[in-house]
């Protein structure tokens, strides 16, 4: 990846995890806007006004091993979304670098927002909050359910819906920076 666009890739997630912060500490986990971008397909049709997308760290295994044995642990639903909201606001998005790239959504399997993405095989994220919004021109694809990134967005979205049964999509939205576009400037 050339300067720049690791420049820009810096950039975007630490402003990320900032918007995830205040939403945990201040908003009581509730996604903001910056976390929840509208859709745009390649052609530049608005697909979707909003979905909600994860940032995940690179090494999950220890939150997602976490987020797990908080919503297995009880049967009470209040008490384990709030074991996961005290470890989200605590330390988790401290840390820019830990974080991945990829963003990670789950979607129903009949999502038409999810089927879209996927048959076009990419997508334009627009995110907005604070003054400050990226386009992201993402390539898109489907997680494998034997992928460790499909348990780490199941469990983590468990915390915050325990009805939540495992017949849901994933996908992976991996930016070009190199294609993406920030205003302010980056």
């Amino acid at each position: 990846m050339e300067s720049s666009q690791l420049d820009f890739c810096r950039h975007f997630l630490g402003w990320q995890c900032r918007v995830r912060q205040i939403a945990m500490r201040e908003g009581g986990g509730r996604p903001s806007s910056g976390m929840r971008p509208a859709v745009v397909s390649l052609g530049g049709e608005k697909v979707s006004s909003a979905v909600t997308l994860l940032l995940i760290p690179r090494d999950h295994s220890d939150s997602t091993a976490f987020f797990r044995f908080q919503a297995q642990r009880t049967h009470d639903p209040r008490e384990a979304f709030e074991k996961g909201l005290a470890y989200l606001q605590e330390s988790y998005y401290q840390k820019s670098d830990r974080f991945s790239e990829r963003m990670l959504g789950m979607f129903a399997e009949n999502s038409a927002v999810a089927r879209r993405c996927l048959e076009d095989g990419g997508c334009v994220l627009v995110f907005e909050q604070f003054s400050q919004s990226y386009r992201l021109t993402c390539e898109v694809a489907e997680v494998s359910r034997e992928d460790d990134d499909w348990d780490a967005v199941f469990w983590h979205n468990r915390l915050f819906n325990p009805a939540l049964t495992d017949a849901v999509l994933v996908l992976g939205f991996t930016p070009d920076w190199g294609r993406s576009l920030a205003e302010p400037p980056v």
